[in-house]
């Protein structure tokens, strides 16, 4: 299966996973950036697990921010199935 990339700006790329086996309990996403790898919440935008530069994170929270509702939806059409919208990148 393709890893689901939803946008990718300034050398970052975002993704979303389907949880195999049953839904994760809190929707998240993944941001990578050269050897780097973070996840972050949808809900509170705060980094729950790995790490970032400070200004890759920055840029990644300035993103989320914009496009919550975006990542929100992707996390209910990846978990139910469906295939994910990509979302525009940070500008």
């Amino acid at each position: 299966m393709a890893v689901p990339e939803l946008s990718r700006f300034f050398g970052i790329v975002i993704r979303m996973f389907v949880e195999e086996g049953g839904p994760h309990h809190r929707p998240h996403f993944h941001a990578y950036y050269q050897d780097q790898a973070a996840v972050f919440a949808v809900d509170t935008i705060e980094c729950l697990g790995g790490s970032l530069s400070k200004a890759q994170q920055r840029l990644v929270e300035a993103w989320a921010e914009i496009h919550r509702d975006e990542l929100e939806r992707n996390w209910e059409l990846l978990q139910s199935g469906q295939p994910r919208v990509k979302i525009e990148p940070l500008r």
